[in-house]
């Protein structure tokens, strides 16, 4: 493969993103809208904050039911440690973080600020045209 593909090349620009004092039930909803499994949390400025997934809302939801916990905002349920890439990065590094990791997505940062995403699907794309 190349080492000249890029992250950059096969991203999603335009990506879905919620606020960390969304609802967190109006989170939900976005992913379900969307029919995607996770998002970026950004706020006002741009900058990522964290990341909401299914299994992070899943598993804060059942969390707060038995211990009889209000979950009130995105900020609640979503991950704060997240693995984020560059728009520089080769296709076939993504690939080797996608195979090491149970990611599905990662957030593209540039100068410290959302400029899209990538997906195993966007990579598997990737290797398709070279065919």
């Amino acid at each position: 493969m190349p080492k000249s593909l890029t992250v950059a090349q096969y991203m999603v620009k335009e990506v879905v993103t919620v606020h960390p004092e969304v609802p967190a039930a109006d989170g939900i909803l976005l992913l379900l809208k969307h029919g995607i499994s996770g998002m970026p949390v950004v706020d006002e400025l741009g900058n990522m904050v964290g990341f909401l997934s299914e299994r992070d809302c899943l598993k804060t939801l059942v969390h707060a039911r038995y211990h009889n916990l209000p979950t009130t905002a995105v900020r609640d349920l979503m991950t704060t440690e997240v693995k984020t890439i560059g728009p520089d990065v080769g296709i076939l590094e993504v690939a080797e973080i996608f195979v090491n990791n149970a990611f599905r997505r990662l957030p593209v940062i540039e100068g410290g600020k959302l400029v899209g995403q990538i997906s195993r699907r966007d990579v598997l794309r990737a290797v398709e045209k070279l065919h």
